[in-house]
């Protein structure tokens, strides 16, 4: 196979299943960040919510109940950055690291301590998303792929449209802005900060369980130790990219899930696996760079 082989229709599939998991957490993370709180647990969030999607599935042979844990589950890790960081004023910088170290800590403990297992949980009765195939539309090349995808999938492309229009086009929407922009004047309105920032939080690990979740059941059908792998971490970058807008915070999800099919497609032309699964992180770095710069222009120009 050649290099220009790759770019076919197996390519925009995998750009579409990995771009997913990455999307429903920045659109979280992209949520908390408008609320004035920057959240870089996703990392953990993710993968909290992987695990409890995989026990519960497994448990009660249901993958719905499953997604439905994984987002409780994100949702009540996220309450302790919000809680710390809200109504204690901790940093939630120092919260948010605590927080991934804690999660990778704690599924490592549980997989052995619920199913006995190290490394890898994989079982026949761990049952995955389904894909939802919707007819005809799902045959267009190419763009066929969009129409061919598991509920969560569906959900994560939707909510880009629809979070725009909460934000810029509701009362919630501008409610929630002011207390990211100007917190004491948006309580001078009467509105309560930190019920809007603690939602906001909860909403934001809700998401990302539901991104653990696309990831364990979706993608996969199995749990490993450190599954996001990263992808909280780029959820992150997404989020400043795109400068907390959700239309932006898609097109960065598809730049870095590009680079990650990309990524494990270079190895069938020959490539290490240690060069090319560091792909997406390459393309990370490279955006902080640019972003960077673009931030500290303006920054430059008001001291001049």
């Amino acid at each position: 196979m050649s290099f220009l082989d790759m770019f076919n229709q197996d390519l925009v599939t995998s750009v579409i299943r990995a771009l997913i998991p990455i999307l429903l957490a920045a659109l979280g993370g992209m949520i908390a960040e408008r609320a004035g709180i920057f959240n870089i647990g996703l990392e953990g969030m993710i993968l909290i919510g992987a695990f409890c999607a995989v026990t519960a599935s497994f448990f009660t042979h249901s993958w719905l109940l499953g997604v439905i844990a994984a987002m409780l589950a994100g949702a009540l890790f996220a309450l302790i950055l919000g809680y710390g960081a809200v109504y204690r004023k901790g940093d939630p910088i120092v919260l948010a690291i605590a927080m991934n170290i804690l999660a990778l800590g704690m599924t490592s403990f549980l997989l052995v301590a619920i199913f006995d297992v190290q490394g890898v949980f994989q079982d026949p009765g761990i049952v995955g998303i389904p894909v939802w195939r919707i007819p005809v539309l799902a045959d267009i090349p190419y763009l066929g792929a969009l129409f061919s995808l598991t509920p969560l999938g569906y959900l994560a492309l939707l909510l880009v449209p629809t979070l725009w229009i909460v934000l810029f086009r509701t009362p919630l929407g501008l409610r929630l802005r002011g207390v990211g922009e100007r917190p004491l004047a948006a309580a001078t309105l009467g509105v309560k900060p930190e019920r809007y920032q603690l939602g906001a939080v909860l909403a934001s690990g809700a998401l990302a369980g539901l991104g653990g979740a696309q990831l364990a059941l979706g993608n996969v059908v199995l749990f490993t130790e450190n599954m996001s792998s990263g992808r909280g971490w780029i959820a992150v970058v997404a989020v400043m990219l795109a400068r907390a807008h959700p239309v932006g915070v898609l097109g960065a999800a598809v730049l870095f899930g590009f680079a990650d099919a990309l990524g494990f497609r270079l190895q069938i032309l020959g490539l290490p696996p240690q060069l090319t699964d560091a792909a997406p992180y390459v393309v990370t770095l490279i955006v902080l760079i640019f972003t960077s710069r673009r931030f500290r222009k303006p920054r430059e120009a008001a001291l001049a």
